[in-house]
């Protein structure tokens, strides 16, 4: 299915919570519709909306899909049915949803924090195996610190937040990396596979959270070689896994011990930082007008 109309129409996929174009896109959108792109935005899970009539869908501020996992799925499933490609492609935004895609990483050389996979019921014994460490639990299908406990192993309340965690998530338990704290959260971003910029996320004192609703601040920075090298090797990886091809990823990530470690790659719905990066937004565009050019030329080949 695709838009036979001279302007191509790209979905900008939203959430209810989020319902516009939010002022870090601004710039982008600006762009795509100096391109020729005819931008409407869409709430993802609104079941009103024709996704049928748009040449393709724009994932950006679906900020709640994760809540709503099992809808999230199906509404992708949906897109597959009706051939309206997304942008990122489906098959990586089914594999990004699910955080334990960072042992299939590691699996491939990339260095991740040391992350142990559980059910809710086996938790106890996870836990029952680092006694006295700091640890971070987090639900494999999560965003923005939902459902997610810091604390010591042993600790009495710790444990007893542990036990109301939802019964119904997989788990990853890692070891809290402090230089979180200290140092800061490492976020690169890249477009059409090149190095755009990159910031670095500090928590509010007396916080390891360092989203901005939890009072966290974020300045730009200039990565080394040795940081560029060690996200890179994670998008080769994420090649390898036959999950090449993005338009956009930001690799999140801590130095310690002098090594870059991937916490996680985000190819769904990243912030991505564009309102100091005006340039980066245009890059974006372009990228994002090529693709919809080569699914016009395809649907037309595939119409003869």
């Amino acid at each position: 299915m695709f838009n036979s109309a001279a302007t191509r129409q790209l979905a900008i996929a939203t959430s209810a919570d989020y319902p516009s174009i939010q002022p870090d896109d601004a710039h982008l959108a600006i762009s795509l519709e100096r391109l020729g792109v005819q931008l409407i935005v869409c709430v993802w899970n609104d079941p009103q909306v024709d996704w049928s009539r748009f040449d393709a869908v724009l994932i950006r501020t679906i900020w709640d899909y994760f809540k709503h996992h099992a809808a999230f799925l199906d509404w992708l499933d949906r897109l597959d049915r009706l051939g309206v490609p997304t942008i990122n492609d489906r098959a990586l935004l089914r594999w990004n949803s699910d955080k334990r895609y960072l042992l299939e990483l590691a699996q491939r050389g990339v260095a991740i924090i040391p992350t142990r996979l559980t059910n809710a019921a086996g938790l106890p014994d996870v836990l029952a195996a680092m006694p006295g460490q700091q640890v971070v639990i987090k639900p494999t299908i999560s965003g923005s610190a939902w459902h997610t406990l810091r604390g010591t192993v042993g600790d009495a309340s710790f444990a007893a937040a542990v036990t109301r965690l939802p019964r119904e998530h997989d788990y990853l338990v890692q070891p809290f990396v402090p230089e979180i704290v200290s140092d800061g959260e490492w976020s690169l971003l890249y477009f059409a596979g090149e190095f755009s910029h990159a910031v670095i996320k500090r928590p509010a004192t007396g916080d390891y959270r360092v989203q901005d609703e939890f009072g966290g601040s974020v300045e730009p920075v200039q990565p080394n070689v040795a940081t560029l090298a060690a996200a890179e090797r994670a998008l080769v990886a994420v090649a390898a896994l036959s999950h090449g091809g993005h338009a956009y990823v930001r690799v999140d990530g801590v130095i310690s011990a002098g090594r870059f470690l991937i916490m996680e790659l985000e190819l769904i719905e990243p912030f991505l930082y564009l309102a100091a990066h005006p340039a980066a937004a245009e890059r974006l565009a372009q990228d994002v007008a090529e693709r919809l050019a080569g699914i016009r030329r395809s649907a037309l080949a595939g119409a003869l």
